[in-house]
């Protein structure tokens, strides 16, 4: 026997689709209102950040206002018209000619500057190079050494300490014949040293050396010998 059906059992089946399609419906309608509320926030701050962007853009121009343009100076206007004064005034013709020295009575000298010659000290000769020799009181080096001999104070504190020996000095004879630059070349002792420079300079004049028939001054090397007896 086929069993049948009844409409009222058809529907009771179809109500739980409708329910299911209600709220697909439902949902759709909620995300699309969602949807469109968040446009419109998005909207209003996009627009709020353009109008801040365009208040900020906006400057205010201001015109300088251009300095006048400098006065143009007044050329003055010279006339064309030349007043001729006759001039009256006599000259003298004895008026004194300034370009003639004769009339003035005062003597024109040129002026010279005088040139004051440096003095070039002189060079000192070696006594082997010189052409004659400076001489001591008419004699050689042996009436030197003799002079020597006759005013040499021994120092005492030598004689003491038995020190002797030879000591070289060089002194210079000068155009005039006095002697200078003594100095010691090579000593013995500071007390014998020192004698024998106070012997040399308390020399009288010599005759003076000659280069070319000229004096000069000449250099000389002497010993001054100190010996204990």
């Amino acid at each position: 026997m086929e069993v049948k059906k009844s409409p009222k059992a058809d529907l009771n089946n179809k109500k739980l689709l409708f329910v299911e399609i209600g709220l697909v419906l439902a949902l759709l309608i909620t995300i699309c209102a969602f949807e469109y509320r968040t446009s419109d926030k998005k909207e209003s701050v996009f627009a709020a950040e353009n109008t801040e962007l365009i208040e900020e853009e906006i400057i205010p121009i201001t015109q300088e206002t251009p300095p006048p343009p400098p006065e143009t100076p007044k050329i003055p206007i010279l006339s064309d018209q030349i007043d001729i004064v006759d001039d009256n005034i006599k000259v003298d013709d004895n008026i004194l000619n300034l370009e003639d020295d004769s009339n003035l009575g005062v003597e024109i000298m040129d002026y010279v500057e005088e040139v004051q010659e440096e003095a070039v000290e002189e060079e000192a000769i070696p006594f082997a190079l010189v052409e004659e020799k400076p001489k001591f009181q008419g004699g050689d080096a042996n009436t030197f050494s003799k002079w020597v001999s006759q005013h040499l104070d021994y120092p005492e504190i030598a004689k003491e300490n038995g020190v002797s020996g030879r000591v070289m000095v060089q002194f210079t004879v000068n155009p005039n014949g006095t002697v200078s630059d003594v100095k010691v070349l090579r000593g013995v002792d500071p007390s014998l040293d020192k004698e024998a420079v106070r012997v040399i300079q308390s020399s009288p004049k010599w005759t003076p050396g000659k280069q070319r028939d000229r004096a000069v001054k000449v250099t000389y090397q002497f010993p001054v010998i100190f010996q204990l007896r």
